[in-house]
């Protein structure tokens, strides 16, 4: 049979006389990418579970990024390597969806576009896709068909084949090794090198393998962005759909994470049946955060694993496994149980030396597995190192921590919550600390213990929570004690119902610190409904019931309501000696607050017994430097002032002044009270230099403590300023 075939233009005749295998390539390269003439790959067929990339000179990234916000100065040390004298190798480094691939396909497009560089882009993410792409860039430089068929086929080493052609290419190039997380897939063979024709840019997780340490090789860290950069992402992506501001709430619940915000933002910008502002996302970010976020994949094109927040970091989670080290999934589920604060590495402590048993966990988490672990996280970038409050601690980003969350079997959640209590219960300081390093403690932990509450709602919680409150309140921190009990309270409330022991113990707290902080009626109310309450489900002379009777009697003290304020106290006391003792400190407690109110009712005589008999009993039945100790010696030198006596108020209050910064500390709320009645008592004495000088120091101290509209600062000023005025000449 003839064979007769002709072809015209672009068109191919293939004529053959058997059964043949025919196999055709075509590259399709734009203007100013390399000249046509120049040799082309051919290439064998892929091995066995390859697959060829569809191109390396396109970064197959999905949505190329808009504008690139708040990489100004990296970017600029990236385009001096480009435009530079080549032959080094630059790494970007950070969690993952912080944005390393859009600082790379920024820089990949100008380097081609205004530079005139090849860009070569290759996935790096596995063996055999940075082997065929390797094999790929070869090809594009010059490698022959019969070249890369040896090197496909193991008959010849890839990755000399492949430096050989870039070390000789006919022009300049960029080379990009996108999410290379898992370094040895680039040790092994050899693939990562230097060239003095091109630059390397390597995108990964992994921030400390020592490949990046070689010569010439440059590591270049990428977080999250500054909270005015991350709103302008949403403001590009959804110009519509709300003010700067709105976007900076919306910026600040993502933490500023620019896969979260990119998402965000193609969610808001592409909505059709419901059209919601961003205050309106905001709010619905505080039901579902991650799932509501990855809703926004659609808009971008991408529902790679890599582009959804709730599945980016399991890539790394399953690196970890693969690596021998499935522990790290268990401690990163642990750390989603806090907050996205600080986390004490001596919090972890007891677990590393062995001392809790977390063998129950799955994976399980064994002692001398907590290190490798931890090891790991940091070394995949899914947690930092950081520095607070003069301690070591790791930390991860919140949305990192939601989506881990929220991808917890529900089989293991009470068992992680009830291991991250335990842990978070054995590093609270004990009852009553007031050191620098307590209060710097709690700082730390309290935020943990809310984190908690909210992430597993329960008695357990709620008592670790309330616990942590008193404590807050107790070192000082009057305003962060206020914010963290009205949460707290609200909900234990919700969680367990408003007449739970528990509920009712962190609404007493409440009280005590809507007191401090001069919310006199609202702590008033609060007080009264926890008594009554108390006397309800636990009976009159339970002891939280007359520590309620004791707690409502302050804000009636306050109020001017003294004969109320008295009758409560003496029944706190009367019960406090039946049911804890003569010599409790909760009795001695009371005791000492009566003080206060038997000389606001100007009972002298009952005063002056009872002064005396309480401080001889605290400094009998307490230890040294105990707290009821110096809050007696403080209410009795109130007393004496209250009654005149200011000569013999002077060395008790001083006294009190001396042990309470010694004890608290010079800031704490009570040494300022101290601090109050020393600058008064002076005052009164005619020693009004010494008196103004103390006032000075307590209207700074209690303004930038308790805040410029605590009732208390308004009167301090008032007195200052009036002291002042009478001592000019």
């Amino acid at each position: 049979m003839p064979i007769d075939g002709r072809a015209s233009g672009q068109g191919r005749v293939f004529q053959t006389g058997g059964d043949q295998y025919i196999e055709e390539h075509h590259h399709h390269y734009g203007a100013g990418t390399g000249s046509l003439l120049a040799p082309q790959s051919v290439g064998p067929r892929p091995p066995q579970g390859a697959a060829v990339p569809d191109s390396v000179r396109v970064p197959l990234v999905g949505r190329a990024p808009g504008i690139l916000r708040d990489r100004a100065d990296l970017m600029e040390r990236l385009r001096a390597a480009v435009t530079g004298p080549g032959g080094d190798v630059h790494v970007l480094h950070g969690l993952g969806g912080c944005g390393k691939t859009a600082v790379a396909h920024t820089l990949f497009t100008e380097a081609v576009r205004d530079h005139g560089r090849v860009g070569l882009w290759v996935n790096a993410s596995e063996r055999i896709s940075l082997r065929a792409g390797m094999l790929a860039v070869a090809g594009d430089r010059g490698a022959t068909t019969g070249e890369l068929a040896a090197a496909a086929g193991g008959q010849r080493a890839a990755a000399d084949l492949v430096w050989h052609y870039l070390d000789h290419s006919a022009q300049r190039w960029l080379l990009v090794l996108d999410n290379a997380d898992d370094p040895t897939v680039l040790e092994e063979g050899g693939w990562l090198r230097t060239s003095p024709l091109g630059t390397v840019l390597v995108t990964t997780r992994h921030a400390t393998s020592p490949l990046w340490r070689g010569t010439g090789t440059a590591r270049h860290p990428v977080g999250v962005l500054p909270e005015a950069d991350a709103a302008q992402v949403l403001c590009d992506l959804a110009p519509d759909a709300g003010t700067v501001e709105s976007a900076q709430k919306v910026a600040r619940r993502l933490g500023c994470l620019p896969l979260a915000l990119t998402l965000a933002g193609s969610h808001l910008s592409h909505q059709l049946l419901e059209s919601w502002s961003m205050d309106e996302y905001d709010r619905k970010l505080s039901e579902d955060s991650t799932a509501l976020v990855d809703q926004g994949a659609a808009g971008t094109g991408s529902g790679q694993s890599r582009h959804l927040v709730g599945r980016t970091w399991q890539l790394s989670l399953d690196a970890l496994a693969g690596q021998g080290l499935p522990e790290a999934t268990t401690l990163l589920r642990l750390l989603s149980c806090w907050a996205a604060d600080p986390v004490p590495l001596s919090l972890l402590m007891p677990v590393a030396r062995g001392e809790v048993d977390f063998g129950h966990l799955d994976p399980p988490l064994a002692a001398d597995r907590v290190e490798p672990a931890l090891r790991g996280l940091l070394d995949h970038s899914l947690i930092g190192m950081v520095e607070a409050d003069g301690r070591r601690c790791v930390q991860a980003h919140g949305v990192l921590l939601d989506s881990v969350a929220t991808g917890v079997p529900e089989e293991q959640r009470a068992a992680l919550a009830e291991a991250a209590g335990q842990l978070l219960e054995a590093a609270l300081p004990p009852e009553g600390s007031v050191s620098a390093e307590a209060r710097a403690e709690l700082r730390l932990l309290t935020p943990h213990a809310f984190s908690l509450l909210r992430t597993a709602p329960g008695e357990s919680a709620a008592r670790l929570a309330a616990h942590a409150a008193r404590q807050v309140l107790d070192a000082g921190d009057w305003p962060g004690a206020l914010a963290m009990s009205r949460a707290v309270a609200d909900m234990a409330v919700r969680s367990l119902g408003e007449e739970h022991p528990v509920a009712l113990d962190v609404q007493d707290v409440l009280g005590r610190a809507l007191l401090r902080m001069g919310h006199f009626h609202e702590s008033e109310a609060t007080h009264r409904r926890v008594l009554e309450a108390r006397e309800r489900v636990l009976g009159p002379d339970h002891p939280d019931t007359l520590r309620s009777c004791f707690g409502l009697n302050q804000p009636l003290d306050v109020l001017d309501r003294d004969e109320e304020a008295e009758q409560l106290l003496r029944r706190a006391i009367e019960g406090q000696r039946r049911v804890l003792g003569e010599d409790d400190a909760e009795t001695l407690t009371s005791r000492a607050q009566l003080l206060e109110v038997l000389a606001e009712l100007r009972k002298e005589d009952e005063f002056d017994t009872e002064a005396s008999a309480v401080v001889e009993a605290c400094e009998r039945a307490l230890p040294p430097d105990h707290l009821t100790t110096l809050l007696a010696r403080h209410l009795m030198g109130y007393g004496l002032k209250e009654f005149g006596r200011y000569a013999e108020a002077e060395p008790v209050a001083r006294r009190t002044l001396a042990d309470r910064t010694r004890v608290q500390g010079a800031d704490h709320p009570q040494t300022l009270s101290a601090t109050f009645l020393v600058g008064f008592v002076a005052h009164a004495l005619g020693k009004r230099d010494d008196a103004i000088a103390l006032f000075q120091r307590l209207v700074e101290g209690r303004t930038r403590i308790l805040g410029e509209e605590h009732p208390t600062v308004a009167l301090d000023r008032a007195l200052l300023a009036r002291w002042e005025a009478q001592a000019q000449p």
